[in-house]
Formats: structure tokens, sequence, C-alpha cells
């Protein structure tokens, strides 16, 4: 039985939302019976739940799931729950704390969802604790994004210790959620054991101090941890010495394929290290080093080993990293040696006329795909110029386009790369 959300809204006060609040709210806390989920469609489980709690019912969630039971009907599985915040193809109402614990009782024993994605909505730290309460019991659930939800640091640490217990997530975004250092600490200790989780997404923590505490825990974790396939670690604030960390620990790993250290303090002196473990590591496929400072002399030392040792990696990002004609061209020449390297981005560079030309050939010879770099040549009065087109790792981690493809394979080349990133 499905009912129009005119007919669904019901007249009851809805109670307040505060997310930063840590006490369980005691309309929450008073059912934590293990009933199954009553015979009917997800969109009617989550009306009378709402009424039974006095919830606002939100037309957009509720849209959502007859989506979603759509799909069950025609006899899918493996559906994820996309209630984003960030939607701009319909119109949103973001979810709190309150509709995340009625969302969290949905899938509780839902086995048809293995995906839910509540990026850019109103969850706190109270609703981590749901999320981690759900993923305890729930082990169908296999990758959740909370991307931009300002768990903080106590809902960092409320995943973390899931973790410890869970053993069938794979995937998990807590991306510019303000995780502080503890949190950070905690996930890089707990993944020293989890053998389960496969990508991990910890950009922009809330960090404080210059001693890189956090590469130094997460280089531990690496060395230790030979599951983990995706790391992301954007916006940590690391340095050179943070690099230096990271690398030592890619000599002893065997699993990471893609690495993400893009919007760091990285120069030509981290380059040193990573060039170095390039020619000997034989796992990692994706590097994202966009938004460093690596320049000149750090593309050459990149290029240097591709061109004469590497053969695994598959794709990297050199965006915005200070580089100019000569460091540019040094790493189009690495990829006429190199069969293996396919995708180069190296927007937002310093372009001369003999790095235009060097990526127009490439282009031209069929070296390069054109779906697989963020440049197009093109001519004006006998001079060749790079054009900026929208391809790249992950282009559209913060926003969805408002048509075409969100998830276009020239658009998002690190989740076509390393699939196991599809949903982070």
């Amino acid at each position: 039985m499905q009912r129009s959300p005119q007919e669904a809204r019901p007249e009851s006060r809805t109670p307040p939302s505060d997310p930063s609040t840590t006490r369980t709210p005691a309309w929450a806390a008073a059912d934590r019976s293990e009933a199954a989920e009553p015979i009917g469609g997800l969109q009617e489980y989550y009306y009378e739940l709402c009424m039974e709690k006095s919830q606002e019912i939100k037309p957009f969630i509720l849209h959502i799931l007859q989506e979603v039971d759509e799909e069950i009907e025609k006899g899918l599985a493996g559906i994820t729950l996309n209630v984003a915040g960030n939607c701009h193809l319909m119109p949103v109402e973001r979810v709190t704390g309150e509709d995340f614990w009625i969302l969290c009782r949905i899938l509780k024993n839902n086995p048809y969802i293995n995906g839910l994605d509540v990026r850019y909505n109103l969850i706190g730290d109270v609703g981590a604790s749901y999320a981690t309460e759900l993923l305890q019991k729930n082990t169908t659930l296999k990758h959740l994004r909370m991307t931009g939800n300002k768990i903080e640091n106590k809902g960092g640490m409320f995943f973390a210790a899931m973790l410890q217990i869970n053993s069938s997530l794979e995937k998990l975004d807590l991306g510019d959620c303000d995780l502080g250092m503890q949190s950070v600490i905690a996930f890089a200790t707990v993944l020293t054991q989890n053998q389960t989780i496969k990508g991990l997404n910890l950009n922009r923590p809330i960090l404080y101090g210059e001693q890189e505490e956090s590469t130094v825990h997460l280089g531990h974790m690496l060395k230790e941890n030979q599951c983990l396939v995706e790391l992301h670690v954007c916006k940590h604030d690391i340095k050179n010495c943070g690099m230096k960390q990271l690398c030592d620990a890619l000599y002893l790993n065997r699993s990471l394929r893609y690495l993400d250290v893009s919007c760091n303090k990285i120069t030509q002196d981290g380059m040193v290290c990573l060039a170095d473990v390039l020619k000997k590591n034989t796992t990692l496929e994706v590097i994202d080093l966009s938004f460093n400072r690596i320049e000149n002399a750090g593309a050459n030392y990149l290029s240097d080993t591709l061109a004469s040792h590497n053969r695994t990696l598959k794709a990297l990002s050199v965006v915005s990293n200070n580089i100019e004609g000569e460091g540019l061209v040094a790493l189009s020449q690495s990829m006429k040696t190199n069969p293996t390297l396919s995708n180069i981005y190296i927007w937002g560079n310093k372009f001369d006329e003999a790095t235009c030309v060097a990526y127009s050939d490439l282009i031209h010879m069929g070296r390069l795909k054109s779906d697989n770099t963020d440049v197009e040549p093109f001519v004006v009065d006998g001079h060749v110029y790079l054009a900026e087109v929208s391809n790249g790792l992950k282009r559209h981690y913060y926003w969805t386009p408002g048509y075409g493809e969100a998830c276009s394979p020239s658009s998002n080349a690190g989740l076509t790369l390393v699939p196991v990133g599809q949903y982070l």
C-alpha cells in the first residue's frame, strides 16, 4: 500500500532535531526490539515507523523508498539506498538524526540493500551511533558513505569501535566529517586487525600540531594490513616527512592499489621517496597527487621511474602542482616507453608550447586516449594549446552533474580502474 506525501504527513509535532547532541532520544531508546520488518514495502514500513514515533514524514525519503521497493519487486539485489543531501536533480529534504534512526530500523533486517549513501545531511554523532548499531547486526550492508556529516571525533570513535566487531563492511567513507586526531589514530589501529575493509576515506579531518602523527599511525597500519585496497587521506596536512612514513610502509604493503594524497603539502622531496617506492612496489595502480607542490623536480623523479622501472601504475594525477614545461614534457615522454600508464591528469600547471605539442602528439597518435586525460588540444593561428575537459580520477566526488551520467568512467576513472572504490 502506497500513500502520497500529502496523505502520509502526520499532524503530530516533529521531535526537535539536534545533530550535535550525544544523548540518545527517549523515543529511539524506547524500542530496541529485534522485530522483523513487516510484510509490505519499505515505503509503508517507513510510514508506519514515522507515525509510531510522531516523526515528520519526508516526501524525498518516501520517493527514494518507493524506487527501492520497485527494484526489489523486480528481483534485484545489491541495491544502494541513496538519500544523499546534495542531489541537485530533485528537491531534497536533508536527513536528520531522527530520520536516520528510522532508516537504520528499516535496514536492520533487509537482505536486498547492501549500500547506504547519506552524504551531506544533518547527521551528527548520535546518528553515527545509530549507524554503528546497525552495522553490528546487519551483515548484508557492504558500503556506507557518510561524507560531509559532522559526526566529529566522537562519531568517528563509534565507527572505529564498530570495526572491531563488524566483519562484513567493505567500504566506508567518512570524508569531511570533522574527525579528530584520536579517531584517525583509532582507525589506523583497528585496521591492523580488521581484514574486511577494502576501501577507506578519511579526507579532511580536524588535526592540530605539526608532528604529522596521523601518518605515523597510518604508515604502521599499511605495514600490517594486507587487505586494504583504497585509501584516501586528502587534506591531512601531509608534508614530506609524512609522505616518507607512507612510502616506507608501501615497500612492505602488497594490497593497496589506490592512494589519494591530494590537497596536502608534499613537495619534490616527497617525490624522491615515492619514485623509489614505485621502482619496487608492484600493486599501486592509481596515485592522486593533485593540489600539492611537486614542481619540475618532483615530476622528473616520477617520470624517470615510470620510464625505466615501474610497469604497474595505470593512472597518475598531478593537477595543480606548479609544474612547468620541463616536468610536464618529461611525464609525457615516460608514456612513450611505459605501456601500462594509461591515464594522466595535468590541468592547473604551467603549460608552454612544448607541453601543448607533447600532449597533443600523445593524443593524436593514440597513445593517450581523450577520455583518459583532462586536456584537449586545439590550434589557433598555427599554435597548439590545451583546453580543460571534465575528466579525472574522482571528478564527481563532491557534486553530481546536472545532466549526463553521474558515474561516467572518464570523469571518475579511479573508480573504474579500482572497482572497490565505486562508492567512495
